[in-house]
């Protein structure tokens, strides 16, 4: 079978045991069932739960039906899920984001008032915006399949669902980070990344290092020699991919909220990011630094720089590592004197 643009997936993750055939989005039809029966399956039917058989044809973006369904699973989603991508740290990775550029409509339907929640923090490292949640469980799958104890999962039903802990317990397993790297939209954020900056402004290196708890190999989100995030490599699907090493891909915490400066890691080279994606504005790879004509036209002599900012002003300080400061970055982190 021969894949040339495949389903969006929100919920399935090929990594996590269970997932899938919850958020709809991966819906195709069927136009042959299989060289044996070659009937076409009556309904739209969800790509990650269908077995394949031989033969198989199935219509994706060629169908009208599955085009006007995704558009309408869109809307849907979108009912509750608040549009601050402006604001949102998952902006520019958000696969709800990319899912409802492709599918979406311009104008909602729906006059009530949003479903909202409360701010909650997952402990010291993770940040629940439960407002932004889709509900794909992909996060509860990956608590329960990487951790010894899960503390966390599904309370209430129907629109009154929620992502939650028990009694407002921290989630402090030494692989719980990796649910924020599942999550699809920006429900679950990292509290050391918050508000510090936007991905498409840094640059992703792969890099690794010793790590005991795992693999050890990780893509650094870097802005000149800082390091403003570490995540675990992605495939080209989005999901995490297998280390080198033969081990899984996923991290510890240790790796990816503590280790955040250069010195802490070997670095491989850049990432290889598609050419689709904003992260890849300004991105290039192998690319062959011209000549400098400034000293070609002056004989050679480098041109001087008459006025360094740092010396008049005590803005944007080079000593100030913004990836290090606690929360947003203030005008108290750059001036320390009145003016």
């Amino acid at each position: 079978m021969v894949v040339r643009c495949p389903p969006p997936a929100m919920c399935f993750y090929s990594k996590l045991k269970g997932s899938g055939g919850k958020c709809r989005t991966c819906l195709v039809e069927i136009s042959k069932g299989s060289e044996k029966d070659p009937r076409p399956m009556p309904k739209l039917q969800a790509s990650c739960r269908t077995t394949v058989m031989d033969g198989m044809e199935v219509k994706n973006i060629t169908s009208p039906k599955v085009i006007d369904a995704r558009a309408g699973v869109v809307e849907m989603l979108l009912i509750n899920h608040p549009l601050d991508c402006p604001i949102c740290d998952q902006a520019g990775e958000c696969h709800l984001q990319d899912l409802s550029y492709e599918h979406g409509k311009a104008g909602t339907r729906y006059e009530f008032q949003r479903r909202t929640f409360k701010k909650h923090s997952l402990g010291d490292y993770i940040q629940l915006h439960m407002t932004r949640c889709i509900l794909c469980y992909r996060c509860v799958f990956a608590a329960d399949q990487l951790t010894d104890s899960r503390e966390h999962g599904i309370l209430d039903r129907g629109d009154h669902s929620e992502i939650a802990t028990l009694i407002e317990k921290n989630l402090k397993h030494d692989f719980i980070g990796n649910v924020i790297d599942v999550c699809p939209v920006g429900a679950l954020t990292d509290r050391t990344f918050r508000f510090k900056n936007r991905v498409w402004f840094t640059k992703p290196v792969d890099a690794h290092r010793g790590c005991e708890k795992c693999c050890g190999e990780v893509q650094l989100w870097m802005r000149g020699d800082e390091v403003f995030r570490v995540t675990a490599r992605k495939d080209e699907w989005g999901e995490v991919k297998e280390a080198s090493n033969g081990k899984t891909g996923w991290i510890c915490n240790e790796c990816r909220f503590e280790k955040k400066h250069i010195n802490d890691w070997v670095i491989e080279g850049p990432s290889k990011i598609d050419r689709h994606s904003v992260i890849a504005q300004g991105h290039y790879v192998g690319r062959v630094k011209p000549n400098e004509t400034v000293e070609e036209v002056m004989d050679g002599v480098k041109p001087r720089i008459f006025l360094k900012i740092h010396d008049v002003s005590e803005v944007n300080k080079p000593s100030v590592d913004l990836s290090l400061i606690e929360g947003p970055a203030h005008s108290n982190d750059f001036i320390t004197t009145n003016h």
